[in-house]
């Protein structure tokens, strides 16, 4: 390890969030313990008024049009440790950083939003196609800016390599842009022959363009790398760099995964730039991932995102339509529907969240997940507690060797549920990072969102929703072919865990908003 990743991971603990609440914890404790023994005068009175601070905090935050179990977390606290509590909630809450970046993010949509129109005409046909499914196209569009697409053909990879395969193929044929905008860039031979590429294109007069996350990729990359890129020709910011301590616009993290070429190629999915994603390198076992790859109408839906994301880091003027794709007779003729759509922290809607409920409700057969994180809200949970008891073959892959140990642990605080209530459960034998849902062969998400409350309510995500294009059976084989290399999971196996295995699973699942 070099200087520079010593420091900056150094610098990374010492100033984290996570630091900072540890301090609060211990300084809670050292207050409580004083308490006790007298060592501090007025410590008595001092407690009554951060009880009742406590206790108008956790009166507000009930009022807030937030999810319950976000309130939950912080009422408990709040009460039962208000000195800790009050101070974490005024450093995580109501401040400028983030009410400047809601304004700024809302105003680009809403500029923006006159080149996202909804063709009638695709509409028209996907209310004769499938009416529940044109509902979901209409929220989709009203609620989330991102417009149904025709004439888009999707190629599914079911592994990181041939993604990597694919996007080098393409990446070498741009002649007029790239748009890269990815939460995790990790110097490696993944990203190296990208690099050499990006490099190469920006010599040539190609408009490449990198976004990369500030706090995915703080300790993959060396400092200032944003600045060596720009000296090579290359546009490059980091969305969100990280910051010493206290800004609660550090949760909101660019989870996205986005490469745009030429306005005619798009890939999503779950892979990141980094060797793990190809399995260079081996962090825990095989490490199994998704993407897909679109040509035609809907690669239009990613261009707007990735700039909608991108002019609030740079006041470069974009000549929109310039952008637009150029179809082929192939895309022309391709089947089915495709909504590359994108969910954002700073507004109240929940675009992910609600794409999952409306593919769990309205299936009929089956809903096959795969999510490297199982922490579901109360609503998910009632979805699919109601597919399951009505019929549908509910199952879910979770990684068997997790990247975060306590995110497994809070897993298994919902596994007996689920069990109980017909859903079946897998583990993959290695790290499962795919963020796929499908259903009945017709409907389908390969995406960035993961099945917790960071993707669901406090990342910037994206994700493709594909129906009746003939990917939904490829989604559906892989899903097959990988319970292969799973073990699943029993009541048996949920009461064979210690007390103090589930002790902490409770305790985890309790404060699993915040984490």
């Amino acid at each position: 390890m070099n200087k520079s990743t010593f420091w900056k991971k150094l610098a990374r603990i010492l100033f984290s969030q996570k630091t900072t609440i540890i301090f609060l914890l211990l300084l809670q404790i050292i207050f409580i313990m004083s308490m006790i023994v007298g060592a501090l005068e007025y410590t008595q009175w001092i407690s009554y008024l951060l009880s009742a601070l406590g206790l108008v905090l956790a009166i507000y935050i009930c009022n807030q049009d937030v999810n319950p179990a976000y309130k939950l977390s912080w009422v408990i606290p709040l009460l039962a440790i208000p000195l800790f509590s009050t101070v974490a909630y005024f450093i995580l809450s109501n401040q400028y950083s983030t009410k400047a970046a809601r304004k700024a993010h809302m105003q680009k949509c809403e500029n923006t939003r006159p080149y996202l129109r909804q063709d009638p005409r695709v509409l028209s046909d996907l209310v004769i196609e499938n009416s529940s499914v044109s509902k979901l196209s209409e929220y989709l569009d009203k609620y989330g800016g991102y417009p149904t697409c025709r004439c888009t053909t999707v190629e599914y990879f079911s592994d990181g390599i041939k993604k990597f395969r694919a996007m080098l193929r393409e990446l070498k044929k741009a002649e007029r842009f790239i748009y890269m905008e990815y939460f995790i860039i990790g110097q490696g031979e993944m990203w190296s022959e990208i690099e050499k590429i990006l490099i190469d294109k920006a010599a040539r007069g190609v408009d490449v363009r990198l976004m990369y996350d500030g706090m995915g990729s703080l300790d993959l990359l060396p400092m200032r790398y944003d600045r060596t890129l720009r000296e090579k020709g290359i546009k490059c910011h980091v969305f969100n760099p990280f910051r010493p301590l206290l800004s609660s616009i550090q949760n909101n993290r660019d989870h996205r995964k986005i490469c745009v070429i030429d306005g005619n190629v798009a890939f999503n999915g779950g892979v990141n730039l980094s060797d793990e994603y190809i399995n260079r390198w081996d962090r825990f076992g095989y490490w199994k991932d998704t993407a897909v790859m679109l040509r035609g109408d809907a690669v239009w839906n990613f261009t707007m995102m990735f700039l909608q994301m991108w002019e609030i880091l740079d006041d470069e003027p974009n000549d929109y339509n310039s952008l637009r794709p150029v179809l082929t007779e192939t895309e022309q003729q391709a089947d089915g529907f495709v909504i590359p759509y994108g969910d954002s922290p700073l507004d109240t809607e929940n675009v992910g969240e609600m794409v999952y409920l409306d593919i769990i409700n309205h299936a009929r057969k089956y809903v096959y997940i795969t999510t490297p994180y199982l922490i579901p809200n109360n609503e998910l949970v009632t979805a699919l507690e109601y597919a399951a008891k009505s019929g549908v073959d509910v199952r879910i892959i979770t990684p068997g060797h997790p990247d975060k140990w306590y995110c497994r642990s809070i897993a298994w605080s919902y596994y007996r549920d689920l069990l109980e209530l017909g859903v079946k459960i897998y583990e993959f034998d290695g790290f499962i990072h795919a963020k796929n849902f499908v259903s009945d062969d017709r409907s389908a998400v390969v995406g960035t969102i993961n099945l917790d409350y960071r993707s669901l309510y406090l990342h910037f995500e994206c994700a493709t929703y594909m129906y009746g294009t003939g990917t939904e059976k490829l989604v559906r084989r892989d899903f097959e072919a990988t319970l292969g290399h799973c073990r699943e999971i029993t009541v048996a196996d949920c009461d064979k865990r210690s007390l103090w295995s589930c002790a902490v699973s409770a305790v985890l699942r309790m404060f699993a908003p915040l984490l």
